[in-house]
């Protein structure tokens, strides 16, 4: 997927000229582009859906942005030092070898990042309230570094306002409200608490989360003189003879068409896991669910391998739980955190116990591999827990209805076990041993906790143990991916670069197409909205510059 023509490449090849080109419309891709734009430079967004948004418009909307300027308004002291230090405390063994540079210009770049957003688009962002998730190590910050878009009225983005990306959550709350309430467990009582706020954004449009960002990301550069053009995938990067990428190759209306980027191609088309031969040779094993966009299969990664780009972190995604949903007509996945009941246990394949259920990077956990195979250690994986579970959950209640298999009962734990084909006798002990373990109130074997660490779950405020009683259900809870997290390796400029560490000149990544420097072990809540919109700033800033040396002294 890479044009290699030399002689094609004049003006007179191109139908059109731009300085910079932008391919997909997520919060990566626009950041990049309204960076580019409020720069000067002429910018082409080009989106592969009549839907602008990707998967950043389905998105809850939590935005980890260390010593950002709302903690400072708020005297939270925090330094890009700080932060450094708990991303190097919190991330795998080993990563800290590539990922270094890529850290240091993400934690400085994030804070003028969301400046730089609210000063050149309608948003507002307030402070959540959440702490680092990873409590107790260097760096770690009691709150100040999560944010999330006060509501916007999707009208502010203009000409493309009805086509947001819609999303499978309840964009009519804002993040604040979600985190702030037990809509979970009693979504009718926290509605009509909530009433007059909901009504009046149910009549004007005005909404909170993933759907703010994106309209006001979309305001932003369509102010600024971007050009979006929907219903337009790029196939194809075009390079010179030397190498350098001159252009893109895209399909419109059944027409092929050449545009030109002077200065840079930005490639932020989302994650691949809609691409089920790279899905399932980087992620073997069961997957639940998707909660992305179809659009998101992997279209950015395979323009990269045309031009030769080096590649990391392929096995890397933001892995959550999902239960099921129907998104465009199909099935879908939605994500939501609602395993943690007091009388609720994760077992794997062996009908055991394998990690503290309330643990914040639980998708590493459920991925673990096996080093020598490759193949998932624990999957596949069940919720085991009984009937009291379903009562409390109204929302499992009615998306459980039409889905088959997903969720099993039985009145005793063999005809359980038979079910979910795990060993009888090993899932009986297991249920007997947490029993116990809540007779005494300790989780002894994985020291879950009596009180729940995460300010963003706050409908497990209280998750003393609770023992698992007939009749027993389970619940199908392998892996479900919200985006993939590995593609092309890139410098600290957004540069995408080859093998021998050179670079492929015009052509820079970023987002959940990039081999993110943050990858399954999540920093944080936001800690994919924030990198993504940071290392599109990233790309849009060092594409400007280039334009700007390219230009001369004036």
């Amino acid at each position: 997927m890479a044009r290699d023509d030399a002689a094609a490449t004049g003006p007179a090849a191109f139908d059109a000229t731009y300085s910079t080109i932008v391919v997909g419309s997520g919060s990566a891709a626009l950041s990049a582009a309204l960076t580019t734009a409020v720069a000067g430079c002429r910018t082409l967004v080009l989106e592969k859906t009549d839907l602008v948004g990707g998967t950043s418009a389905m998105s809850g909307g939590g935005v980890w942005v260390p010593a950002n300027h709302h903690a400072r308004a708020a005297g939270i002291a925090d330094s890009v030092k700080e932060a450094l230090a708990y991303i190097r405390a919190a991330s795998p063994p080993g990563w800290e070898e590539t990922e270094a540079p890529l850290w240091q210009a993400f934690a400085e770049a994030s804070p003028e990042m969301l400046a730089f957003v609210e000063a050149h688009t309608p948003l507002a962002f307030a402070l959540t309230g959440e702490p680092d998730p990873i409590p107790g190590i260097a760096g770690a910050k009691t709150g100040g570094r999560m944010v999330s878009p006060r509501p916007l009225p999707r009208r502010v983005a203009g000409r493309l306002a009805r086509h947001l990306r819609p999303s499978t959550q309840p964009h009519i709350f804002t993040y604040q409200e979600l985190v702030g309430s037990d809509v979970y467990h009693h979504p009718i009582r926290t509605a009509l608490a909530l009433s007059p706020t909901l009504l009046r954004r149910w009549l004007t449009g005005e909404r909170g989360q993933g759907t703010a960002l994106m309209a006001g990301l979309v305001a932003g550069c369509l102010a600024a003189g971007c050009d979006i053009e929907l219903n337009c995938p790029a196939v194809e990067l075009i390079r010179d003879a030397d190498g350098r990428i001159r252009g893109v190759v895209a399909e419109r209306d059944g027409r092929r068409l050449r545009f030109a980027a002077e200065h840079g191609v930005v490639l932020a088309s989302g994650g691949f896991e809609w691409d089920d031969e790279r899905l399932g040779r980087h992620f073997p094993g069961p997957v639940d669910f998707r909660a992305a966009p179809r659009a998101n299969a992997g279209d950015g990664h395979r323009m990269a391998e045309a031009v030769g780009a080096a590649f990391a972190h392929m096995d890397q995604a933001n892995i959550n739980s999902a239960i099921p949903a129907r998104y465009e007509g199909r099935p879908h996945g939605m994500a939501l955190f609602y395993h943690g009941e007091p009388n609720a246990i994760l077992v794997d394949r062996t009908g055991r116990r394998f990690v503290d259920e309330m643990t914040f990077n639980l998708g590493e956990a459920l991925d673990r591999r096996d080093s020598a195979t490759g193949e998932p250690v624990h999957l596949p994986v069940w919720i085991v827990t009984d009937e009291r579970f379903i009562r409390r959950s109204p929302v499992i209640r009615w998306y459980a209805r039409p889905t088959e298999g997903w969720l099993l009962r039985a009145d005793d734990i063999e005809a359980l076990a038979a079910k979910m084909g795990v060993p009888a006798a090993a899932l009986a002990g297991t249920v007997a041993r947490f029993n116990a373990l809540c007779a005494i109130g300790t989780d002894e074997d994985f020291h879950r906790p009596v009180a729940n660490p995460h300010a963003n779950l706050s409908r497990y405020k209280q998750v003393r143990l609770e023992p698992i009683e007939p009749p027993f259900v389970a619940i199908s809870f392998n892996r479900s991916i919200l985006c993939t997290k590995g593609g092309p390796r890139t410098n600290a400029r957004g540069q995408v670069l080859r093998p021998d560490g050179s670079v492929i000149a015009g052509l820079y990544c970023a987002g959940a197409t990039m081999a993110n420097p943050i990858g399954t072990r999540a920093v944080g809540a936001g800690t994919t909205l924030g990198p993504n919109m940071t290392w599109g700033y990233i790309c849009g800033r060092s594409i400007a510059a280039e334009a700007d040396r390219s230009a001369g002294p004036a």
